[in-house]
């Protein structure tokens, strides 16, 4: 009798961890974190108490509207570039202090210097049409915004540097679907995350 009570448990035990784990593994599937539910929550609140900084359209970040007297130097994947390079016409160094304008309304999650091959970087979160986006501005020579801040498109942000004489003078600007991710690599075959920044100004 005890060896058959003591089967019976083996086997109810184990069944229970099993749904238990299952359940767990649906959750995770099927419904986001409540980290990640917070961290939308904390957007979401904020966007809804300044309704006006929600964005309605994209301009590219320098030579605004339309990058007049810049060009795209390294394009959105070319060397698995995650990014567009923004150089002056002039070449070298030429656009060194050059302005750098928020791409939309939005709101600055941050802005410091993190050193290495990133130097000064800007990052805006961007809520547009129920989704959210981000743009990162990197080699800052100057930062013109505070975490905090709302911005307007079109805003000055910075200016053009050169991540403290490591290259000449470029803007290193991504857009990204995924607000959450690290800084990054600036270079990979994955995508995940990533946005074409060009392609998405162009139609939006």
């Amino acid at each position: 009798m005890k060896t058959i009570l003591y089967v019976v448990f083996i086997w109810a035990s184990t069944f229970l961890f099993t749904e238990t784990t299952t359940l767990k593994s649906y959750s995770k599937q099927y419904y986001p974190t409540k980290e990640l539910q917070n961290k939308f929550k904390k957007y979401d609140s904020l966007f809804a108490q300044h309704p006006e900084f929600v964005a309605k359209s994209f301009d590219f970040p320098v030579g605004k509207p339309n990058a007049k007297g810049y060009y795209n130097a390294q394009k959105f994947q070319v060397n698995q570039h995650l990014g567009d390079d923004w150089n002056g016409v002039g070449g070298g160094n030429s656009d060194l202090g050059d302005p750098i304008y928020s791409i939309a309304n939005g709101y600055v999650s941050f802005a410091d210097d993190i050193g290495g091959g990133w130097g000064n970087v800007i990052r805006i979160i961007h809520k547009y049409k129920g989704k959210y986006y981000e743009s990162v501005y990197a080699h800052c020579d100057a930062i013109k915004v505070r975490i905090g801040d709302f911005v307007t498109k079109g805003k000055l942000i910075g200016t053009i540097g050169n991540a403290d004489g490591i290259y000449l003078a470029h803007l290193h600007f991504e857009i990204r679907d995924d607000i959450f991710m690290d800084i990054g690599p600036g270079y990979s075959n994955n995508t995940k995350g990533y946005l074409d920044p060009t392609k998405f100004i162009n139609e939006h």
